[in-house]
């Protein structure tokens, strides 16, 4: 496996957060899905008034997303192995594992493997795009010995 540095920074009061070490692997098997390099990254972890926050200041929506992005920019003749943030909503995540039907684990691991996937430059607003993401999810998640995270979609 690739050399991922991952800090896990958890100021949210959900229940269920699962424990650093294992969003440090979900982090890295997704990398080296994609990536070779060594790499930093960081994996902040909120509540929903963080959540609401950051999406409106971000994405211009009033609620709180599961995940958030932010691809880290190298200043102009200067190169960092810092890929970037991720943030991550633990009690929309929580909502959404129970209405899909999924384990808390195996959504959690898929939006970490999402949320890296962006920081890859990965994206999923072109249905081209989103069909490649969605089939390297499939397989991140699968390779951690999850069921394939949008089988909930099928039927």
């Amino acid at each position: 496996m690739v050399d991922l540095t991952t800090e896990v920074q958890n100021v949210s009061s959900a229940p269920g957060v699962p424990a650093p070490a294992l969003i440090e692997t979900w982090a890295a098997t997704a990398y080296s899905k994609v990536a070779e390099e060594k790499a930093e990254l960081t994996v902040r972890i909120v509540d929903e008034d963080d959540g609401r926050q950051l999406n409106e200041q971000y994405c211009n929506k009033e609620t709180a997303t599961n995940v958030l992005s932010f691809p880290f920019e190298d200043p102009p003749n200067v190169k960092t192995s810092i890929l970037g943030d991720i943030v991550v909503c633990a009690p929309v995540i929580s909502r959404e594992a129970q209405e899909q039907g999924k384990t808390l684990h195996a959504h959690w691991a898929h939006l970490i493997a999402h949320g890296v996937l962006h920081l890859c430059g990965y994206h999923h607003e072109v249905n081209d795009d989103a069909q490649i993401m969605q089939r390297l999810e499939s397989e991140i998640v699968e390779q951690l010995g999850f069921l394939n995270p949008y089988s909930h979609l099928d039927g």
